[in-house]
């Protein structure tokens, strides 16, 4: 029996993926250490383009190789995240333009705001160069797009 992980699901324009804080993830005092909030922010961005058919293996495989390099992150820390809280990290696509992608997420624990982030990535050959993304997956990311 094979189990998979789970990808979260879409809601809306949004992506939420559930996580749970680890003691890994904390502090001395039980307290989300703000390192971990970038991890948690990029297993959202993951698994919301995995659930849309964009998986980062394949971009990486196919006959035009492409990547993500993070080039702007600016996170908002709203309140403390801790031991066995049961977060969720909402993903959304806030445009695209050249080889970049802007999006923004927020991490929430029920209806409480944890933390924000606005995020520039930019898709990359192996090479290191910006390339534009593929328009398949533009297309694919369009359910996630808040805007018009």
């Amino acid at each position: 029996m094979s189990v998979e992980p789970s990808s979260g699901r879409i809601e809306g324009r949004e992506h939420a993926l559930p996580v749970r804080v680890y003691y890994e993830d904390t502090d001395f005092t039980g307290v989300v250490y703000h390192g971990a909030y970038v991890r948690f922010f990029e297993r959202g961005r993951t698994e919301a383009l995995r659930s849309l058919g964009v998986v980062h293996a394949e971009l990486l495989a196919g006959d035009n190789p492409i990547a993500f390099a993070v080039t702007k992150l600016s996170v908002e820390f709203r309140r403390a995240g801790r031991i066995d809280d049961a977060l969720e990290v909402r993903t959304s696509f806030s445009g695209a333009r050249g080889p970049r992608l802007f999006i923004r997420q927020r991490i929430v624990r029920g209806d409480e705001p944890i933390a924000e982030a606005e995020v520039e990535v930019v898709c990359i050959d192996l090479a290191g160069r910006p390339k534009r993304p593929p328009a398949g997956m533009l297309q694919a990311m369009e359910p996630l797009f808040t805007r018009a």
